[in-house]
């Protein structure tokens, strides 16, 4: 069996010494020599070299150096020598020799000699040794200096503590007590009163409360022990006396020490659910939330206000704008905290302020000097949609400010924003025609291909005047230029017709092509003779490139965005159609909505661009033109309504899947019928103030409402435990397992089954997999036919499958050799660490691109309906399907759906189900899985295939 430590020392392996030679320095060095002997006996002790023969050396020739510095090594020595027999258990007859060297330096005239020797004492454990010192240690108290009486109180603790030591200091607590009350040094009083505390807790709960109007004043290590005390006592004995401990804890709350306040702020929410309480300890966490400058500190802190969010939503509404105050920190783990607590607490009354607020910090990340104002700026966009998302009112403060960032660099803040303007201008009718007329001003300025996707889609929607109509297809020619995209001359070279003409420049004529990079970033096939030419200036070509966007993307190879650009030109033209009288400018419109998509075809079909147009965009082109040359009433109504209305379900949907998963998140606790109703009013004060009178209300509130009651799910804990051995092993044993986030705890029962009493029996376990054992295995003797309970911590660093396997190893009196039962693997279940999430499909879509982990698993099921086949997967992997229910109606022998979930390490799980029902009815296709590191993705794989066939599996 491994014996217990105090402390550790570094031993260098590679030049052992050797007893003989300490042994000799030690009789014959001097001060210097004999503590550098003890240092080097003292780290062989530590790592397990027994060294028998020195301890009478040390006693003849140690214990007599005046040198303060031996002194001090003989009581580390004594500290780890072994001061028992190992076969009898009792005290060895040699170390009676110390006791009267002890006593000495418990006498000594020197503090330090007895405050070090004071400490060695806390950590002897044998009364034999401490009986005949107990006197000279009791005298100690009442030293004169501060080091010793520290100490004396830290030793009086200590042996009173021990298992009879009740019988070596009898009146311990009374002496403590009069020491504290005389006492002015902080750490002695601290020690003191954590004594009080342990021992007699009646006597520290009469010395803080004859103290109580002056605990303010207290040092911050004897409040802190304060606060401890009130925790303990109040758990303890329940509701007795709480007012008056909640009293002490509110004048504790202006304590000069931040950690004491932390604490406080602790214990009145652990104490009390009283609204002046609650808004006490909030306004304590929004202080030190402003006062403190480390971010660890700060993230703690707003985890502790997110547990009051959820326990305490009405008080923390009022704290809004005191936690939007930590936004100033430069952190963005700080700040994305603070924007999710924030949202979580919007009203009606505090929605305007908080927005105004936020428009306020987008409108500094503009400055360059804003530490990672682009992701910044995305999380106050994201914060400001979800505001408006809730009350769409407030968007009128902030939608034009924020559609200045359409063209923002950072693509991932662009898009956000032009999502935001999209929702907003369906769910708020009365800002369509100034959002609209916004959007067509700034146009020009998007950079990114998938917001001016949206953005185009928004003005082939939404512009419902002939104003609006004519200013958007305006807009939309003057961003693709002139027409056609490209010119073939009479040498066969093809170049951007945009361009201005150039005068013509003597040159060599070569053969050979070869790519070439134009002005706006695309390609172009040019011969070695206009490699000389004289090339636009500069500034043309950059006003060019940034008044003709959608040129510059269609020209980099971005088709589907030309095919967004053509369907939204024909809804123009449709809805031109209705609302223009004069058929002449209709047709114009139709014509020149034509020539560009003819143009694009053109382009696609041409070597002018490295890649040609992608079939899925040429049919959606086609499509167009042949609308635009004969349209019908039917298709008419499907381009200018349906497109819309679907939108309009789809926000509908989302906002009801976000409502209903709101409500299963509130924990409402209703009344029963004959419970008993508590009016306020009516209450007995009994001379109680405010708060006191509002924590009983409480209390009572929640006693009829079943809220101090837990139900333990007994149930539960019997499908966790596991069978190791057989019956008829000599040893059975089974294990509970308990897994938490970080850690697995195996609580193993060990039976002896034989008539003989087993000997060393220990437990071997090992692992495979990213676990970790935590403690070494220890040796036990078994008596026959009874039963040990052996507890093993395993450590958990990542999310993956693991596996724990081992062994039970005991020998027995008439077998010399030892016996072995090999146990059963136990097998850690990767679902036990993920639970499903939410997230954007924008979000999901980046995470898909960036993770470099992919596991693809075929279908193999006997499943044959495919949403059964998916509801099977989502509850085999406990994941979440980010794919609405409304995409996943209908019967067309194929489905696609995305599922999300999140570790309790933060690491994302990504899967994608692509199933395809075949013509013998069965089930085909591919589950992708995605994450950030390969044993999450392997993992949940495994699980898959394991899982997916269905039926009995």
């Amino acid at each position: 069996m491994e014996k217990p430590c105090t402390f550790l020392v570094h031993f260098d392996k590679g030049s052992p010494s050797m007893a003989n030679e300490i042994k000799a320095e030690l009789e014959s060095g001097d001060g210097p020599a004999k503590a550098d002997a003890m240092r080097r006996a003292i780290s062989l002790l530590l790592n397990g070299e027994p060294l028998p023969h020195l301890f009478i050396t040390v006693v003849r020739y140690v214990q007599s150096c005046d040198d303060h510095a031996v002194q001090k090594l003989l009581l580390l020595y004594l500290e780890t020598v072994d001061k028992r027999d190992a076969a009898t258990g009792k005290v060895l007859p040699e170390m009676i020799l110390i006791c009267q060297n002890l006593r000495n330096s418990l006498q000594s005239p020197n503090e330090y000699i007895r405050g070090v020797t004071l400490r060695f004492l806390c950590r002897l454990t044998e009364p034999e040794l401490l009986e005949p010192l107990v006197p000279s240690v009791l005298a100690n108290l009442e030293h004169r200096h501060q080091f010793v009486r520290r100490h004396a109180l830290s030793a009086v603790s200590a042996i009173y503590s021990l298992q009879h030591g009740d019988q070596l200091i009898p009146d311990a607590p009374e002496l403590v007590e009069r020491a504290l009350a005389s006492e002015q040094d902080p750490a002695a009083r601290r020690n003191a009163f954590l004594m009080l505390l342990a021992a007699g807790q009646d006597r520290a709960v009469a010395y803080l409360f004859s103290s109580a109007d002056r605990v303010a004043e207290w040092p911050d290590l004897l409040q802190m022990a304060a606060v401890d005390l009130i925790r303990k006592v109040c758990r303890s004995k329940g509701r007795a006396d709480k007012g008056r401990y909640i009293t002490v804890i509110i004048s504790l709350l202006s304590a000069s020490s931040a950690a004491v306040v932390y604490e406080c702020a602790g214990a009145l929410v652990s104490l009390s659910s009283a609204p002046t309480a609650v808004r006490a300890a909030a306004n304590t966490y929004c202080q030190l939330l402003s006062s403190q400058s480390d971010n660890n500190v700060k993230l703690i802190i707003l985890d502790r206000l997110h547990e009051l969010r959820s326990s305490h939503r009405e008080v923390m509404v009022d704290m809004v704008m005191d936690v939007l105050r930590a936004l100033a920190s430069p952190n963005v783990d700080v700040r994305r905290k603070v924007l999710d607590l924030v949202l979580d607490l919007l009203t009606p009354r505090n929605v305007e302020e908080l927005v105004l607020y936020l428009k306020k910090e987008v409108v500094k990340t503009q400055a360059a000097e804003v530490e990672k104002g682009g992701e910044y700026r995305q999380m106050l966009v994201q914060a400001i949609h979800n505001c408006a998302k809730k009350y769409p009112e407030v968007a009128a403060l902030v939608v034009h400010l924020l559609m200045d960032f359409l063209g923002d660099p950072n693509v991932a803040a662009a898009l956000d924003v032009v999502l935001f303007v999209r929702e907003i201008i369906e769910t708020n009718p009365k800002l369509r025609v100034s959002m609209i007329q916004r959007l067509i001003d700034i146009f020009y300025q998007i950079r990114a291909s998938r917001v001016c996707s949206c953005a185009l889609w928004i003005l082939g929607e939404y512009s419902l005047s002939l104003s609006e109509v004519e200013s958007a297809i305006s807009t939309i020619k003057q961003c693709l230029g002139d027409l056609p995209f490209y010119t073939v001359s009479e040498e066969g070279e093809t170049t951007d017709s945009s361009k201005p003409s150039q005068p013509a420049v003597n040159s060599v004529t070569v053969s050979s092509r070869r790519p070439a990079v134009l002005a706006d970033g695309t390609y172009a096939t040019q011969s070695a003779a206009t490699e000389t030419a004289i090339s636009a200036p500069a500034s043309a070509l950059g006003s060019l490139a940034s008044s003709q966007n959608l040129r510059s993307l269609i020209l980099s190879g971005d088709f589907f965005l030309a095919a967004v650009v053509a369907c939204n030109l024909t809804k123009l033209v449709l809805r031109l159609e209705e609302i223009q009288p004069a058929k002449v400018e209709v047709n114009k419109a139709s014509t020149e909505a034509l020539l560009i998509m003819v143009s694009i075809l053109q382009l696609g079909k041409s070597s002018y661009l490295p890649h040609p147009i992608d079939n899925d965009s040429y049919d959606r082109i086609v499509l167009c033109v042949r609308l635009l040359c004969n349209t019908g009433d039917d298709v008419r109504k499907v381009w200018l309504q349906s497109c819309r209305q679907s939108f309009v379900n789809m926000l509908a949907e989302k906002q009801f899947r976000e409502t209903e998963e709101m409500k299963a998140k509130a924990q409402i606790t209703y009344a029963q019928p004959d419970d008993l109703i508590d009016f306020y009013h009516l209450k007995s004060r009994k001379g109680m103030s405010q708060l006191e009178l509002e924590d009983a209300v409480q209390d009572d509130l929640k006693a009829a409402t079943g809220q101090f009651t837990k139900d333990a799910d007994d149930t539960n804990k019997l499908n966790r435990i596991l069978q190791l051995t057989g019956f008829s092993d000599p040893v059975y044993a089974e294990a509970f397992v308990t897994v938490h986030h970080y850690d697995i705890v195996l609580d193993v029962t060990v039976i002896n089954r034989t008539k003989e009493t087993l000997q060393n029996l220990c437990l071997e376990l090992a692992t495979m997999g990213d676990l970790k054992l935590v403690d070494r295995p220890q040796n036990y003797t078994l008596a026959p036919e009874s039963s040990k309970q052996i507890r093993a911590n395993i450590k958990v660093s990542s999310t993956e499958t693991g596996v724990i396997f081992g062994n039970v190893v005991y020998e027995t009196s008439n077998v010399m050799e030892r016996s072995v039962v090999v146990l059963n693997d136990i097998h850690i279940d990767i679902m036990d660490y993920i639970s499903p999430a939410t997230c954007a499909d924008v979000a999901f879509r980046n995470m898909w691109a960036e993770f470099e982990w992919e596991n693809k698993v075929a279908v193999n099921t006997v499943i044959q309906d495919e949403k059964e086949f998916l509801n099977h997967i989502i509850k085999s992997t406990n994941m979440k399907c980010l794919t609405p229910p409304s995409a996943l109606d209908g019967e067309c022998g194929f489905l696609a759906a995305n599922l999300y979930a999140k570790s309790v390490f933060g690491e994302d799980a990504l899967v994608n189900i692509s199933v395809e029902k075949q013509a013998d009815g069965k089930l085909s296709g591919y589950i992708r899985i995605r994450s950030k590191t390969q044993g999450i993705a392997l993992s949940l794989g495994d699980k898959i295939t394991l899982k997916q066939k269905g039926g009995n599996s």
